[in-house]
């Protein structure tokens, strides 16, 4: 990376980036990660983990060229974050049940954070729907949450309302509540110990599957789509529920 970065001797496209520049080719790396995994091919896991470690080298290389950090010390933060953060591995300390492990990890998190507000530090560069999962759970480590699932689900239903309210007198209104009723929902799935995003991933993927198969009757037919009335459509989908 150093030489790739050379004033003289380096690529003129290395050399030209800045930390905004790479931070998309980041966040791609990281998903063609989580696609690597998805897919369970453990080669192309191997190659996507290089690739993502090449964007950690290459902000690195360009902090050091700043004087702010290096690499050495990236590595050695987050081997000093992991040892402060497990207490019950590496302090002596008894080992947490499962199910209390995440509130002493938000715990320890909240005492490295001090006196900063409980939602301070939240990336905006998070996809809205990991974002919202994590305000969640940071405004939860605090107590502000609900007691139990119901509460949730009470809530959503008013948020629904709010929806359909808008729908019917106030239209400039309606993404406002579509988004208050979508953090519901997150706010649900953490609550059922769900992973929002893995949960709205397989859901694309059967979106996806059935309506291969919608397509797939539609073409057998000869018809066009606009040709189809609604019942038709919904009779294919309905086949492509009982295939899964």
């Amino acid at each position: 990376m150093e030489q790739l970065r050379d004033p003289q001797n380096g690529c003129p496209w290395d050399r030209g980036q800045d930390f905004r520049s790479i931070a998309p080719c980041t966040i791609e790396e990281a998903y063609e990660v989580a696609d690597a995994i998805d897919q369970g091919d453990m080669g192309q896991l191997r190659e996507e983990l290089g690739d993502l470690l090449f964007q950690v080298v290459f902000h690195a290389r360009m902090a050091e060229e700043l004087g702010a950090f290096d690499f050495r010390s990236v590595a050695a933060g987050i081997s000093d974050k992991l040892v402060r953060r497990h207490p019950h591995v590496f302090g002596g300390t008894q080992s947490p049940a499962a199910g209390s492990q995440r509130q002493d990890w938000e715990g320890i998190k909240a005492q490295e954070r001090g006196t900063r507000a409980a939602l301070d530090g939240v990336a905006k560069a998070l996809p809205a729907l990991a974002r919202a999962t994590k305000l969640g759970r940071r405004a939860a480590a605090v107590g502000f949450d609900w007691p139990d699932m119901a509460g949730v689900v009470d809530k959503i239903h008013e948020e629904l309302a709010e929806v359909q309210a808008a729908m019917a007198a106030d239209p400039a209104a309606l993404a406002e509540e579509i988004g208050d009723l979508l953090f519901a929902v997150t706010n649900l799935a953490r609550h059922a110990q769900v992973d929002a995003e893995e949960a709205l991933r397989l859901a694309n993927a059967k979106f996806e599957r059935r309506f291969a198969h919608v397509e797939r009757r539609v073409g057998e037919g000869g018809r066009p789509w606009a040709g189809l009335a609604p019942a038709e459509l919904d009779r294919y989908w309905r086949e492509a529920k009982r295939a899964g």
